[in-house]
């Protein structure tokens, strides 16, 4: 995959990828993936408000998305990016919210080409913490638990 950025992370290298002037996607690469440097302005901008988050957890990203997916997993992803830091929502409050099932709620969820920016790690089972970019265990959920740790001590 190309990639217009690989920054490291304390769980994984982000692998960024954007267009001049939009983030379309951002994926977990193994921790000892190669970083890169940005190879456009708009790249380095990405690292740069991703970089603020992992410093200050309540960092509100300012970064333009341009997500690709189906109507309804983008109307799901505009509910994740209301979520605000350190509050969750359970996939069934999601659904019922977006007059939805929850399973339809956690594929959408799953199929987020942007995690952390739009934040689906904030979207937890009724019985725990739920799955994390089509996963229900390993290293997905390892970020995830991650990602709202560091959340919560903001």
């Amino acid at each position: 995959m190309d990639y217009q950025a690989k920054l490291y992370t304390p769980f994984s290298v982000l692998g960024i990828r954007c267009t001049e002037v939009s983030l379309t996607g951002i994926d977990f690469l193994p921790g000892d993936e190669e970083t890169k440097a940005p190879v456009n302005a708009f790249a380095g901008h990405v690292c740069k408000e991703l970089r603020c988050y992992l410093e200050y957890p309540l960092h509100v990203f300012s970064i333009p998305v341009d997500p690709a997916g189906t109507l309804y997993q983008k109307k799901v992803w505009q509910a994740l990016l209301a979520i605000p830091v350190r509050q969750t929502k359970s996939y069934g409050e999601l659904a019922a919210e977006l007059a939805s099932g929850a399973q339809a709620v956690g594929q959408a969820c799953g199929a987020n080409p942007i995690p952390i920016v739009i934040p689906c790690h904030r979207v937890l089972g009724k019985a725990g913490l739920g799955g994390f970019m089509k996963h229900a265990g390993g290293a997905p959920l390892d970020i995830k638990r991650w990602l709202l740790a560091h959340e919560r001590a903001a």
